[in-house]
């Protein structure tokens, strides 16, 4: 088992892009075995690198409130990632900025987010929904184990630096006719960090792409590992309500309302053990059934 301080000393130097030339960044390759980047690691270390000099000169401090993030391409877990970004507004109130993430010399993710000083107003949120406290949640691989499920490696490793606690019913396959399909679970790093409000941002950005297509699935007596089952997150929106404590437990309530045409719809409200919603999630995916090449002589 990995130790989890390091697991989460590798993450944060993953999420730290560096700066290579003005406005251009790059990110290091996740420490994981040859394959498809990760979603969550493209969206955060593009929000990383649109956050830097965000707050420089005016003596303001803007945090992201929102992204939004369109995946291209996938890309090489084997190789580091370009961030090119564009300054397009500089105002009293918001600053926005547009990412372009490239391997190869081609973009495999657009992504613009919005950042705003910090201002009161009027204030209201969804309650949190009722559900299992973390104690009470099964970890992830026990979870997994017990439907008879294998956790891949290249998952195991990019979630070495989370403790994830899936709640009823997660794990289950189909459901009742009519029923909009949900499911929770629980996450926090595995080991603490000292992270300042833009990094706790770039976290849950990362963590936000855990689970939250697969909801589409649930409903079909399919899992996100079942043979065949091609799925693939299209593109990803966060809106960031408050700065995340990423240190302690945070439940992602997810549901689908829609699925159709090879692709599902997901959306996600992320709250604090308090019961304060923390940040909202959407993302569309591909669901799409591979069927099986002919053997031939």
């Amino acid at each position: 088992m990995a130790d989890p301080a390091a697991a989460v000393a590798e993450l944060r130097a993953l999420l730290d892009v560096e700066e290579i030339d003005t406005d251009l960044f790059r990110g290091a390759p996740a420490a994981e075995g040859p394959g498809r980047v990760f979603g969550g690691q493209v969206v955060a270390q593009a929000l990383a690198a649109a956050a830097r000099g965000i707050n420089e000169g005016d003596g303001l401090e803007r945090q992201a409130h929102s992204l939004h993030a369109y995946f291209l391409r996938a890309g090489d877990t084997t190789r580091p990632i370009i961030y090119r970004v564009l300054r397009d507004f500089d105002g009293g109130s918001f600053a926005n900025r547009r990412v372009v993430a490239m391997q190869g010399g081609k973009p495999i993710l657009n992504l613009a987010a919005s950042f705003h000083r910090r201002e009161e107003g009027f204030a209201h949120a969804a309650p949190m929904p009722q559900v299992p406290a973390p104690e009470q949640c099964p970890e992830l691989a026990a979870a997994l184990a017990a439907i008879g499920q294998q956790f891949p490696q290249a998952m195991m490793e990019r979630l070495a630096s989370f403790e994830v606690r899936p709640g009823p019913p997660a794990m289950k396959g189909a459901m009742q006719s009519g029923e909009t399909p949900r499911q929770f679970l629980w996450f926090r790093l595995a080991a603490p960090m000292e992270s300042d409000d833009a990094l706790k941002r770039v976290i849950l950005a990362y963590a936000s792409d855990f689970a939250l297509v697969s909801t589409a699935v649930l409903p079909h007596s399919k899992t996100f590992f079942t043979p065949g089952l091609q799925v693939a997150s299209l593109d990803h929106a966060v809106w960031f309500h408050s700065t995340p404590p990423v240190d302690d437990w945070l439940l992602y309530s997810m549901e689908s309302p829609w699925a159709g045409h090879a692709r599902g719809f997901a959306r996600g409200a992320i709250y604090d053990r308090s019961g304060t919603l923390v940040a909202s999630v959407a993302q569309e995916g591909l669901a799409r059934v591979v069927k099986p090449q002919p053997v031939t002589a």
